[in-house]
């Protein structure tokens, strides 16, 4: 399973819902800004129930974009190290896009939400209707570009594994069934490809 990384643009961002973290495996960084000298103590007492996942970065120096490259050296310098990551940059700042998008034809997995509650592997384990947590899935595949499970052993695997394995057989059927019936995945014998919304 990946390792994912919520990069927290403290600047852009100051959330107020960490605590949804908690009992998920994420590593989180708070990037603050050279001049910012207080946080909330709701921040700091998220920070500290994640334990050891969880550590601030008080960026060096001022001026425009220059919390935005200490992101993006982070991100460099942790995918040079571990290639099976995925980054999550909390931030409202559209600058990001154009690094993602040419990180991603490197192979390194990330996305910008501009909320923490929008990470899609959390909206997918808190789906509870059989909509929601189809709807949910067919996000986490678009975002996983060509890195897709290609049989319907590894699709369940998968689906199993981001709902933290808590569901049944007969619900993670039922899933795999509105999949396939909703065309999205299309099945050949054991294999398994992708027809999913733009």
């Amino acid at each position: 399973m990946r390792t994912n990384y919520v990069l927290i643009d403290f600047e852009n961002v100051h959330p107020k819902n960490l605590g949804i973290l908690k009992g998920h495996d994420f590593k989180v960084i708070v990037f603050v800004g050279a001049k910012q000298t207080k946080i909330t103590l709701e921040l700091a007492t998220a920070m500290q129930s994640l334990g050891d996942n969880a550590k601030y970065i008080q960026i060096e120096g001022n001026g425009p974009n220059a919390l935005d490259f200490h992101i993006a050296f982070y991100i460099g310098e942790i995918s040079a190290n571990n290639n099976n990551c995925y980054f999550h940059i909390i931030s409202k700042d559209t600058g990001f896009d154009p690094l993602i998008r040419h990180l991603k034809t490197k192979k390194i997995y990330v996305q910008r939400e501009k909320d923490v509650s929008e990470i899609p592997l959390l909206k997918i384990s808190n789906a509870e209707s059989l909509p929601e947590r189809v709807n949910s899935i067919i996000e986490f595949l678009k975002s996983r570009g060509n890195a897709k499970p290609r049989t319907i052993k590894t699709l369940s695997n998968s689906i199993n594994s981001l709902f933290m394995r808590k569901l049944g057989d007969e619900e993670l059927a039922e899933i795999v069934e509105e999949l396939i019936k909703r065309k999205v995945v299309i099945v050949s014998g054991t294999k398994v490809s992708y027809d999913l919304p733009a």
